[in-house]
């Protein structure tokens, strides 16, 4: 971590949690693009996104951005011409609508992310690529002066982590992580019951992860790439392989190559919410141990099922599952109170627990208007936004280490401080990426 800042990750992280979000770290942003605003909003109360990644996911964040009155869509970018197209065809068929218009032609179409950065017109990006690409493309927009917003995980090891928190604090942006199931109102309310002592002193967190693709598949035939798909691109820093249509889009997620399954999948919206009640954003547990299936043959191989368990230094254990229903459980001494994934909503014992009301003088953790909303005021603002890069790294963090623990089948003791094994050399080895030429994180 760049430890040289005048204000420190765990001071952010406090803010943030306390509800003061951080401080202002730079001035209030004026796009330099200009285009035509409609009266109620000022030019300069607009800012223009760029999305890199309109796949599935990628296409829900677009829409939620176009949502947003005070955004402008200006580009979309994927190594999937049919993802870019149709994505560019929704973007400029939604301001023709609402500028009632014919036709309107105002979001250009990339291939490659990095003629998306270098645009000067460009305020902040949109990633949603597979997530071996999330590091780089961050750095590299953060770099170019872009504020981010980056799909969970932060990345696909511990170390690019580490390296698109530094970037982002060396180059004062503005980086929401995707984890928008810590901006749900019942999420928030849940969590802030645990934290001012409602079910008396939390000691076990329960967490709920079901795999839906459960089932190993066997090797894939060699499949002809299909027009329009840049295939070596969307490889980029993996290994070389062979093209077949279940390594890609969807599927990544289940090759360790590209992502880290259920873990850091799902996971990383369920151990976020951990973290938040736990109030340990800004830290890590100081154990993991667990064990998992990791088919030996087939295209897949990812946990398909697993267990794990963390340890924090404040006594409390988080315990993980490949069960459902998915969501997470805290429990305490007096209560327990239950948040589904997806949705937020809440179960508790005593029943009555979800009637509480947090006093004037108790911890209070704010609420969203929405992950995407958030993003775009903390633009604005300066300010640092709900799932802050620390948020997003200290939990993906936690994915990639169960993991580890899972694949090496002991247990692995962790130092906080140094976010590193301790005494354990292959554990540490095993965070370490490996990049294909030519692409490195700088």
């Amino acid at each position: 971590m760049n430890k040289s800042t005048h204000y420190s990750r765990r001071t952010f992280i406090k803010n943030v949690l306390m509800g003061t979000a951080g401080i202002s770290i730079a001035p209030a942003i004026i796009p330099s693009y200009v285009w035509g605003a409609e009266p109620s909003a000022l030019p300069n109360e607009r800012i223009t996104v760029a999305c890199i990644g309109v796949g599935g996911q990628g296409k829900y964040d677009m829409k939620a951005f176009l949502s947003l009155p005070e955004v402008q869509v200006v580009a979309v970018c994927d190594v999937d011409d049919n993802h870019a197209q149709e994505a560019q065809k929704i973007v400029n068929e939604f301001y023709a609508q609402k500028k009632n218009i014919p036709e309107y032609k105002g979001c250009d179409v990339y291939h490659d992310f990095r003629d998306v950065i270098a645009r000067k017109d460009v305020d902040a990006v949109m990633i949603a690529t597979p997530d071996h690409w999330h590091p780089i493309i961050s750095i590299a927009a953060e770099k170019a002066g872009k504020d981010i917003y980056c799909e969970k995980p932060l990345a696909n090891s511990i170390p690019e982590g580490k390296a698109v928190v530094e970037a982002v604090r060396k180059y004062r942006r503005v980086f929401q992580t995707g984890s928008h199931e810590r901006s749900r109102d019942n999420a928030r309310y849940a969590c802030e019951l645990v934290r001012n002592g409602r079910i008396g002193k939390l000691h076990t967190i329960r967490v709920n992860m079901p795999v839906d693709n459960h089932t190993p598949i066997p090797p894939q035939p060699e499949m002809p790439i299909p027009p329009g798909f840049d295939y070596d691109f969307w490889l980029g820093p993996a290994p070389k392989e062979p093209y077949t249509e279940k390594r890609c889009h969807f599927w990544f997620r289940y090759i360790l190559d590209y992502s880290g399954g259920e873990m850091t999948d799902r996971g990383a919206h369920i151990i976020d919410l951990g973290q938040l009640g736990n109030g340990t954003d800004d830290t890590f547990p100081i154990s993991v141990e667990g064990k998992g299936f990791f088919p030996k043959e087939g295209l897949f191989n990812t946990a398909m099922s697993y267990e794990f368990r963390f340890e924090y230094a404040n006594g409390v254990e988080l315990l993980g599952k490949s069960v459902g229903p998915r969501g997470i459980k805290f429990e305490g001494d007096k209560g327990w109170i239950f948040i589904y994934i997806h949705g937020g909503d809440l179960r508790a014992n005593p029943p009555s627990l979800l009637q509480e009301t947090i006093g004037p003088n108790e911890i209070h953790l704010g609420r969203s208007k929405g992950h995407h909303k958030n993003f775009i005021e903390c633009v604005k603002s300066r300010k640092d936004p709900t799932a802050p890069v620390e948020v997003g790294y200290h939990t993906a963090t936690m994915c990639h280490m169960a993991n580890i623990a899972m694949r090496l089948g002991r247990k692995l003791n962790w130092d906080p401080e140094k976010e590193m094994f301790i005494n354990d050399d292959e554990a540490n080895r095993m965070m370490q990426p490996s990049m294909r030429a030519p692409w490195t994180l700088g």
